[in-house]
């Protein structure tokens, strides 16, 4: 029975990866695009989260989804200084 609860919340988060990957794809603009980038990185947290349960090693698995979330957080704000500073170029 958990197994299947474990396989069903897998896929529903990878099939919820889908639309934020449409958005950074299609995004209006570059904001739109990096805030996607983001809510993927979040989802897929979750899922090594699930991964981790699954296999009964949620320790290790939480160590690789909080390695994963610092380097997500720190790309999210490196790329926001990127663009304030390209924006910042522009109005010159």
């Amino acid at each position: 029975m958990m197994d299947a609860f474990f396989w069903g919340a897998s896929v529903f988060t990878a099939f919820s990866i889908l639309i934020p990957f449409y958005r950074s794809y299609k995004g209006p603009s570059v904001f739109d695009r990096v805030l996607s980038i983001a809510a993927i990185g979040g989802k897929t947290i979750a899922l090594i989260c699930l991964t981790g349960l699954y296999f009964d090693r949620l320790s290790m698995f939480l160590d690789i989804a909080l390695t994963y979330a610092i380097l997500n957080f720190i790309m999210a704000i490196v790329l926001a200084k990127y663009m304030e500073r390209l924006s910042e170029e522009e109005t010159k």
